[in-house]
């Protein structure tokens, strides 16, 4: 493997370290990421409200505000139609709080109703059928959110029926026939939309509508006021979750978001969320982290629409009853302990699938898709996006996972998801592989898909499971990334154990909050001394303690087994002992425990040193 070092110290870093006062190694590592000005600097280490633009930047934002706002006033049903993730339950939640409080405003009763479609039962999309039911129960305005950018066909039903549709959405429209007909589209990624941030989530979309009816119905300045420095920050607890738990970029608006919703959630004051996250073993004493909601928070939401009903989501969130909400946030923690389980059994068998194909060095130069027929137990369809992105870790390959299912027809439809790598854009290539079924056959490939660059979701025929297999292996043989003939591991900066001082760790945690755009870093220190023999844990990690020659400090630290790389094995080729110099990649963690907390290494590699 060649290691490489993104960041340098030169004259830019030292100029910004001197200027913001603040140590040069993390000067070097805001030069690197563009951040090279004390404005830029700044502002990204100092998130604020005020760097959050505008909603009415965005196209259709005015039309849909005047809308929503006569329907208030008119005691007109509005009916939102959410998804059943994080993202589209969380978006439901903001907006339907909002136009609450905006009818309050308005001194009015706001009938506020909404839908999340049964992942299972209806799939994902803006359903003709319900719309239809929408209008028999006398609503006659529909807001979709975190869905509907290609709802062609539900757009069509709804001006068919007489229902006025708002579509918002961040999904990328559909470049052929651009956007559906509807009262209004907003969606920053829609052709001629000039607002300036494209990477936001749905749940974000959604409280830029929020936001924007809230401040066109306060009452007066000092109303004003107290909504832009109280309510709306208080929003951001929620949103923060659904901007972690969507991958969406961690920069510029998002990072924002984030920062400020992270703090925020510290002090959960609504009952849902308070439980969920004691469930979660959130512990309210210390920073709360991306990681403490990707892998705590987010997760315990998702399982509501993979395993069950995902409109609970929005009852805990909504709910002023302390007991309600205690037993909703139960069931989401057991139901997320009944979707792990899911998974394992799945991952089992999805295991033994790939190492029947590791001999095969075709199939492996393809795009993986792994679907569950003949097997004596069909996978949860709640989560194959997970067994995707497990598999996609794993072989470093894009992949769909696809189950399929009986209805009560004896008909077999297959539902899937897939999960791409850096490089290879899956909805282009699904898209690819649909379009050339079509031109060949008179039919498509699918029932419907959709997603972006590194997902997507689909449904289709169980016997077109095999066509895409092979157009799919097809299109990825011509356009997968080209592989560096030796892995390269990317550092972003090399240092020595002295500058770990205080300060360097202060403005280490300013860098945060990490994830997709703002990866946490990795740091380099070579010729490091192994103090004492390492420690194997559980069989498969190790726990190393080693020094800095240069300045005699000491730094500990786990080294985590992973599908690629397997520590313990490594340290027994090399024969590594007390006294032996290695080279060492890590990212730092501070540990919480009380006892014997503090800083420490996240080993993610070793080598002798060269």
């Amino acid at each position: 493997m060649h290691w490489l070092t993104l960041a340098e110290r030169t004259g830019a870093s030292r100029a910004l370290s001197a200027e913001l006062g603040m140590p040069e190694a993390i000067a070097a590592l805001l030069c690197c990421r563009g951040l090279n000005t004390p404005q830029l600097a700044e502002d990204y280490l100092r998130p604020a409200l005020e760097q959050m633009h505008a909603p009415q930047l965005m196209l259709g934002m005015n039309t849909a505000v005047e809308r929503l706002i006569a329907a208030l006033r008119a005691s007109e049903p509005i009916l939102i139609y959410g998804d059943y993730d994080v993202d589209g339950t969380v978006a439901t939640v903001l907006l339907k709080t909002a136009l609450e409080r905006a009818a309050s405003a308005l001194h009015l009763t706001a009938d506020v109703r909404y839908h999340i479609p049964h992942r299972l039962r209806e799939g994902y999309g803006i359903q003709s059928t319900r719309l239809a039911d929408a209008w028999e129960e006398g609503v006659r305005l529909v807001v979709s959110v975190d869905t509907g950018i290609r709802a062609f066909a539900a757009a069509e039903e709804a001006r068919r029926l007489g229902l006025d549709l708002i579509v918002t959405d961040h999904h990328l429209p559909d470049s052929a026939e651009g956007v559906p007909d509807a009262v209004a589209v907003i969606n920053p990624n829609q052709p001629g939309c000039p607002y300036p941030y494209k990477e936001l989530c749905g749940a974000a979309v959604s409280y830029k509508l929020a936001q924007a009816v809230l401040e066109a119905t306060a009452r007066d300045a000092e109303e004003l006021r107290r909504l832009r420095e109280k309510l709306l920050p208080s929003f951001l607890k929620l949103l923060a979750i659904a901007t972690i738990a969507d991958s969406v970029p961690l920069t510029g608006e998002n990072r924002t978001i984030a920062s400020l919703g992270l703090a925020e959630l510290r002090t959960p004051t609504q009952a849902g969320l308070r439980s969920l996250m004691e469930l979660a073993s959130i512990d309210l004493n210390r920073p709360i982290s991306s990681f403490d909601v990707g892998f705590r928070i987010a997760p315990r939401i998702n399982a509501a629409g993979r395993m069950d009903i995902a409109s609970d989501v929005v009852e805990l969130f909504l709910t002023r009853d302390a007991a309600l909400a205690r037993t909703l946030a139960e069931k989401l923690h057991q139901l997320n302990e009944d979707r792990r389980a899911t998974e394992a059994d799945a991952l089992r068998e999805i295991e033994i699938r790939l190492e029947q194909l590791a001999g095969q060095d075709e199939a492996l130069a393809a795009a993986l898709t792994l679907d569950d027929a003949g097997l004596p137990a069909r996978w949860h369809r709640g989560v194959v996006g997970i067994l995707a992105s497990r598999v996609v870790d794993r072989m470093a390959l894009p992949a769909l996972v696809i189950t399929h299912e009986d209805n009560a027809e004896g008909n077999s439809s297959a539902h899937g998801s897939g999960r791409s790598i850096e490089g290879f854009h899956l909805l282009e290539a699904i898209t690819a592989a649909h379009d050339e079924h079509r031109q060949q056959t008179g039919h498509g490939l699918f029932h419907r898909f959709g997603g972006h660059a590194h997902a997507v979701g689909f449904s289709l025929p169980s016997e077109n499971v095999p066509a895409l297999r092979e157009r799919l292996a097809a299109y990825s043989r011509q356009h997968m990334p080209a592989e560096p003939q030796t892995p390269t591991l990317e550092c972003d900066l090399e240092l020595r154990f002295s500058e770990l001082t205080p300060s360097f760790y202060t403005a280490l945690e300013q860098l945060g909050p990490f994830g997709n755009s703002n990866p946490e870093p990795i740091f380099l220190t070579r010729n490091v001394r192994l103090v004492a023999p390492l420690r194997t844990i559980k069989d498969r990690h190790l726990r190393l303690t080693v020094e800095d020659p240069t300045d005699g400090l000491r730094l500990g630290g786990m080294a985590w087994s992973r599908a690629r790389i397997e520590f313990t094995e490594l340290a027994r080729e090399q024969d590594w002992q007390p006294g032996d110099a290695l080279d060492i990649a890590y990212r730092l963690r501070r540990n919480w425990h009380p006892s014997f907390g503090g800083w420490e290494m996240e080993v993610l590699a070793l080598r002798s040193a060269s």
